[in-house]
């Protein structure tokens, strides 16, 4: 048995608060009171540890993550600069130490930072033809690449258009190097894959880098790959991050077909939703809006399913026990989804099938009409808050006055919509206490707008954002009897802080990381003191 005295234990049990000691024993919270309640549980072969004051939360969930992504992006050239020349200059330096004919990969480019807008395959060419080269966006909602790689995918001038996606060119015909939505990974199918043993490595180390940032929980939206490799990262015990692990679209007939159910799985993965796409993103240009783009009166965004469509899809799954996650941006995207949402409640009642935790990924911005319809229907609100970090002064030029509806995570839990939180890692850093200040204080990383924040009355309190990363999660995923909170007979997922987030600035609180962190009874971050 552990034992943990003399904390600041914030419990996130609305039962018991709060709480001094904790005993741990079997992987799980034997007991939690004040340190006279656990102390005299003390075994002889106990270990005792004293936190000094030092203040304990559950373990966070980031609630929307690409695991695979997120590995691979650490052996990418960082793509995220603020100039065009900077990027440029970055892939050259990995050219230099790279053979000729290997890929050179990066990630993380954000044309709305470039003063000179997007760059083209002209820039890449210039920098090495023998190299094929693609770098995706920080939106994974594009790519761009030079000619070596264009010509190594098939893709020429004449190439037409997938559908769901587009091929860049120039005025004049000739291909650009760039490549938006479903069309960005077309230059992936002849990257050579890695082995499943290489993406357990990178796996393992992503692992690691997520519980320094206080992260126990998951939910992965990657594909089957990754599913294989965290499979057998679990039959070998090495997988501890709890895992709810979403359906590719193009995997719901398998997944139906051998009776796959969300909620099915082991103590540290299991099935989530079906993952669909309603439309692209912001910086593109490819969210689908209501109305025109302020920049761009002629675009309305793509918008790639339609009310039946979801409707559709969802019976497939919901007479199969599979809710749904849908990625959607723009305000267009959100009403189809709610329409398509509204239309599936009624048929599970119709049917008496239960009421799945359906959600949607990103609620960029909603119109007002929609905005209370999550709650009524009881469909999850699945944001990224570190986003409005990224995206405030882009939405104000592109959705204008729209973007009083952005990120409107005030709005949505005022209505009494079920919030959760994650990052959208790689497009953006899985750090949550990033987010927990973007939440509360709706300023960038530079302090940006002002003390008010962006759209002030959309500003949450600290406790709703804990919320967000803790106990909603975990009930979403079915997993509110044993994670989120630190009670009697959960799992003992935890981390330890040196300061109380309550008694520190929005500043300091994006300085904050744990100094321990505790998955299932085990310190696999040593607890320093």
């Amino acid at each position: 048995m552990q034992i943990l005295k003399n904390g600041n234990i914030l419990t996130l049990n609305s039962q018991q608060p709060k709480a001094q000691a904790l005993a741990i024993h079997n992987r799980h919270i034997f007991a939690i009171g004040s340190n006279e309640d656990i102390e005299p549980l003390a075994k002889s072969k106990s270990e005792i540890i004293d936190l000094q004051g030092r203040t304990v939360l559950p373990g966070l969930t980031d609630a929307h993550i690409h695991l695979e992504h997120t590995a691979k992006s650490l052996a990418m050239v960082d793509c995220e600069t603020d100039t065009l020349a900077e990027c440029l200059n970055r892939i050259r330096q990995r050219i230099i130490t790279t053979p000729p004919g290997e890929w050179v990969m990066g990630h993380g480019w954000n044309q709305n930072s470039w003063p000179e807008g997007y760059g083209t395959n002209h820039h890449l060419d210039e920098l090495s033809t023998q190299h094929p080269i693609f770098l995706t966006a920080k939106s994974l909602h594009a790519s761009w690449a030079n000619s070596k790689a264009l010509e190594m995918a098939g893709i020429t001038a004449h190439t037409s258009d997938p559908e769901g996606g587009s091929i860049g060119h120039f005025p004049d015909g000739a291909l650009n190097g760039l490549l938006f939505e479903n069309a960005m990974w077309l230059p992936g199918e002849v990257i050579p894959p890695i082995t499943q043993q290489k993406l357990i490595e990178i796996l393992e180390q992503t692992q690691k880098k997520l519980w320094e940032m206080g992260i126990t929980a998951v939910h992965d939206f990657d594909g089957a790959a990754c599913f294989n490799a965290l499979q057998t990262m679990d039959a070998q015990d090495r997988l501890r991050l709890r895992v709810v692990k979403s359906i590719p679209h193009a995997n719901l007939d398998a997944a139906v077909q051998v009776g796959l159910r969300t909620g099915f799985g082991s103590e540290f993965l299991k099935i989530g939703s079906l993952k669909l796409f309603a439309d692209g993103a912001l910086g593109p240009h490819t969210a689908a809006m209501l109305a025109p783009y302020e920049d761009d009166p002629y675009n309305r965004g793509v918008l790639l399913l339609s009310e039946e469509e979801i409707f559709h899809y969802g019976q497939m799954a919901a007479k199969s026990g599979i809710s749904l996650s849908i990625h959607a941006i723009g305000d267009l995207a959100n009403q189809e989804v709610l329409n398509g949402y509204q239309r599936l409640r009624a048929f599970e009642t119709e049917n008496h099938l239960p009421a799945l935790s359906h959600r949607i990924e990103h609620v960029q911005v909603l119109s007002p009409q929609d905005l209370h319809r999550l709650a009524k229907m009881q469909v999850v609100a699945s944001v990224q808050p570190i986003h409005l970090s990224s995206d405030m002064f882009v939405a104000d030029r592109y959705w204008g006055k729209r973007s009083e509806l952005a990120y409107a995570f005030g709005s949505l839990i005022q209505h009494g919509t079920q919030v959760i939180f994650g990052s959208d890692s790689p497009v953006e850093s899985p750090n949550p206490f990033w987010g927990m200040a973007a939440a509360v204080s709706r300023r960038n990383m530079q302090g940006q707008p002002d003390q008010q924040g962006w759209y002030p009355s959309e500003r949450i309190e600290l406790a709703a954002a804990l919320r967000a990363y803790t106990t909603t999660p975990a009930r979403i995923a079915g997993w509110e009897n044993s994670i989120g909170q630190l009670s009697s007979h959960y799992a003992a997922d935890l981390i330890v802080l040196d300061q109380n987030p309550y008694d520190i600035s929005t500043e300091s609180l994006k300085e904050l990381l744990p100094t321990g962190v505790m998955v299932a009874g085990d310190w696999v971050i040593p607890l320093e003191l």
